[in-house]
């Protein structure tokens, strides 16, 4: 009698379960995002070019002037990740003013020079048409205006108010550097950074504090247990910013993770939703114990040399697990070494070009070392699921499957992080942008199903190896600094897909369809997130 498969499809009962905790989840989300914008108003105008949101609480009141605040998001950022702080200032009486720089959001411009100093006069331009803008408004104080930018954005705005005294206050977040700042200017500076971003941000907060001390109104704060993204959610950061403001209501309280906590709550949603939506797309795999492939270069009915490794169930002997690991390093090594000089900065993906590449070369190498390498570690077994030819009909469902499936992924991931994270609309050259990069993650996410053999364990060890290379090769020159900032969002999207794929392998779908939704939720926010340049 067989043994029952570890890899049985979940029972109608739990398919069902999963379903309405998806829509639990969904409810709670959906409702926690509503009430982050209760009380207050959002408007979308865009001035020269320049997409811009304005927000307040409540509607213009007649013969009253309020603060206007302008707030500059940093590289790879957006008016949506700054949200949260325009939201903190608007109820605190203060008039916002959330715009996206050229190359980031909705703003379909390329930044020239993205990430360099070249940049710098685009930068000049956008703020100078947002300020501008916030000073028509007739009920915001023109000799009121304070301008708060994060990272790329604080250099922006500290540029800007040392060149127009007229700029009441400067909020500078996670300065990258005090060098341009003259003695005394901008006058009235608050100076935030995280207490657990990297050191120059520090020593930058406290030279430019030290500079001013003498002759204007300057602060440092150093928020604990943030790092360079996390300190635009602490709540420290937002208290200190609303207490900035010239005037305005100071007792409102911050609310700076709601946004945020409803697109989690959205992603678990759409995370656990798929187990009934691959329940009701995709047939049931067959039970029972999996076949065993016979490696490569044996024929199907020869018996196993005596000196290699069973190819049975899940177990893998540990040369074997030696053997992946060594691929998985010398494949993401060399593709990190070719993703440097490849001319991956012809594409208009500031940083996401050189991913893109990397993965395109690790893919193609990963795929060759799965044909080109004996059974060692099961690489030449079909994974779990893969059905057998079932004619049209099949053929049909599978395409109705991949297609929905597909399209659920999308949504699963761009929805959560428009609505409580960044901007991940495509705009522009985005567009074409987005099949080439969710090509190069298909083919990567290809290789690594081929060499797991369909295995969570080993899939995870490869896909880990990967983001510790890639990670190191920011260290060594290899790749541009700024990879660093976007590996924990990749490492996480990575760890989905492993378990949407697990998810799948339980069914008797195509042994790509794993490959196919990762290259969807890993592609579609590299492609949409990363600065156009």
């Amino acid at each position: 009698m067989s043994a029952p498969s570890p890899h049985r499809p979940p029972r109608t009962r739990t398919a069902v379960l999963f379903a309405v905790l998806a829509a639990v989840a969904a409810g709670l989300g959906t409702l926690v995002l509503v009430r982050a914008d209760a009380g207050l108003t959002a408007r979308q105008v865009t001035v020269g070019g320049v997409p811009m949101t304005e927000v307040r609480a409540g509607p213009p009141t007649p013969g009253v002037r309020r603060p206007g605040v302008v707030i500059a998001h940093g590289f790879a950022g957006s008016a949506q990740l700054m949200r949260p702080i325009a939201d903190t200032v608007a109820r605190r009486g203060a008039v916002a003013l959330l715009f996206d720089f050229a190359g980031h959001g909705a703003n379909p411009a390329r930044l020239p020079g993205a990430g360099s100093n070249t940049s710098a006069a685009t930068l000049d331009a956008d703020l100078d048409a947002a300020v501008g803008y916030l000073r028509s408004r007739p009920d915001v104080d023109a000799d009121g205006i304070v301008l708060v930018g994060h990272s790329m954005g604080a250099g922006a705005v500290t540029r800007y108010a040392t060149g127009h005294p007229e700029i009441a206050r400067t909020v500078a977040i996670s300065l990258p550097e005090a060098g341009e700042l003259p003695p005394g200017r901008p006058t009235e500076l608050l100076l935030i950074v995280g207490g657990a971003e990297f050191p120059a941000f520090r020593r930058a907060a406290d030279d430019a504090a030290r500079r001013g001390a003498s002759t204007g109104r300057r602060s440092a704060v150093v928020v604990p247990g943030v790092e360079h993204i996390s300190v635009l959610f602490a709540a420290r950061t937002h208290r200190e910013i609303a207490d900035w403001l010239p005037g305005g209501d100071g007792t409102t309280r911050p609310r700076p993770i709601a946004r945020l906590a409803g697109a989690a709550l959205l992603m678990f949603a759409f995370g656990i939703g798929v187990v009934p939506l691959a329940a009701l797309l995709l047939p049931r795999r067959a039970t029972g114990r999996r076949p065993t492939a016979p490696p490569v270069g044996r024929e199907p009915d020869a018996p196993a040399p005596t000196d290699s490794p069973a190819l049975s169930g899940d177990r893998v002997p540990f040369g074997g697990l030696l053997l992946l690991f060594g691929l998985a390093v010398l494949v993401a090594v060399v593709g990190a070494a070719v993703a440097a000089v490849l001319p991956t900065a012809r594409l208009p993906l500031a940083v996401g070009g050189h991913v893109a590449g990397f993965l395109l070369v690790t893919g193609v190498l990963l795929v060759a070392g799965q044909r080109r390498l004996p059974g060692w570690f099961g690489v030449s077994q079909p994974p779990p699921g893969t059905p057998v030819s079932g004619g049209r009909r099949a053929t049909a469902r599978t395409a109705v499957a991949t297609l929905a499936l597909t399209g659920y992924a999308v949504l699963a991931v761009a929805l959560p992080i428009h609505l409580g994270l960044t901007s991940a609309l495509p705009v522009g050259a985005r567009w074409w942008l987005l099949p080439l990069v969710a090509g190069a993650c298909l083919l990567f996410l290809l290789g690594v199903e081929l060499v797991a053999a369909g295995r969570t364990g080993r899939h995870l060890l490869v896909v880990a190896v990967t983001v510790v290379v890639l990670t190191a090769s920011t260290m060594v020159g290899l790749a541009p600094g700024f990879v660093v900032l976007v590996v924990p969002l990749f490492a996480l999207l990575l760890g989905w897909q492993a378990a949407w794929a697990t998810v799948l392998r339980r069914y008797a779908g195509p042994r790509w369809l794993p490959a196919v939704l990762g290259a969807a939720l890993v592609g579609w926010p590299i492609a949409t997130t990363l600065p156009l340049s």
